[in-house]
């Protein structure tokens, strides 16, 4: 299946429009590849007959699903390491020093994908800190723009495959069963985890106040100005002493100087000024 270029243009406006997501002249066979299964699901015989549909209807479910497969869904458990090092080791234990008196944290995972980044933050505190889980009230937000990818981190339901990918043998056997051919997170873990759809570069719903934001390999999808309007609410709510997280490729160095790097060890944060 190929697209021609007035095609290939118009679904690169679409995603645009939709998620504020950039897709350039080089990545029509990215566009092809994500976009032939949609169109073979929904009984099109063609990329022609697709884009044909989204002129048509103009909006509806096949666009959010062209919209869900142009979107990046790349996870896994404990992604990087050294980040989740430095929150055991230095993050987290500021941070429930600092908030002692409240006796409450909350955390956003923004652009959570299918649930790996939520669902291993709640494992690190079950494991590493029983009595801040037993005793605060800890919330873990989880939020994405794929409906479908929420659904699936909502299910909390994984492969062999995905579970091989960076999650520790003993935190497999404490926190999943086996139920077939897939592995279920345990249900203390699920109820820890609050999934909401959001769409960073719209109006967002409802502003959380929250002590760390982790939004990882997001911005670099983003021009110049998308990426200063999302730091700009990022900073806004986080709490005084909060901590944004991003991927290991991206800084607000040169795009939001209200915010100040702060390195930990092998991972850095970026904290409102």
């Amino acid at each position: 299946m190929t697209l021609t270029r007035a095609d290939a243009d118009y679904v690169r406006d679409l995603v645009r429009e939709r998620s504020a997501i950039v897709l350039d002249g080089s990545k029509d066979y990215l566009i092809e590849s994500r976009l032939a299964p949609v169109a073979r699901k929904n009984g099109l015989g063609s990329l022609e007959e697709l884009v044909f549909r989204l002129r048509r209807e103009r909006s509806g479910p096949l666009h959010d699903l062209v919209v869900d497969a142009m979107t990046t869904n790349e996870t896994t458990f404990f992604r990087d390491v050294g980040l989740w090092q430095a929150l055991e080791d230095k993050i987290l234990p500021d941070l429930f020093s600092r908030r002692a008196a409240q006796k409450s944290a909350t955390f956003w995972s923004a652009a959570c994908s299918s649930g790996q980044e939520p669902y291993s933050l709640a494992m690190m505190l079950v494991d590493r800190f029983p009595q801040i889980v037993r005793t605060w009230n800890i919330r873990i937000l989880a939020t994405d723009l794929s409906s479908e990818m929420l659904g699936r981190a909502a299910a909390g339901r994984y492969t062999q495959l995905e579970v091989n990918r960076g999650m520790p043998a003993r935190s497999l056997v404490t926190h999943f069963r086996r139920t077939g051919a897939m592995w279920q997170v345990s249900d203390r873990l699920r109820e820890m985890v609050e999934f909401r759809a959001i769409n960073l570069v719209r109006p967002w719903p409802f502003v959380p106040e929250v002590d760390v934001l982790f939004m990882r390999n997001v911005l670099i999808y983003f021009d110049l100005g998308t990426k200063r309007e999302i730091l700009g609410r990022c900073r806004k709510s986080l709490r005084t002493g909060g901590h944004l997280i991003l991927g290991t490729s991206e800084t607000t160095l040169n795009i939001d100087e209200s915010f100040q790097r702060t390195v930990h060890g092998p991972a850095t944060t970026y904290r409102p000024k």
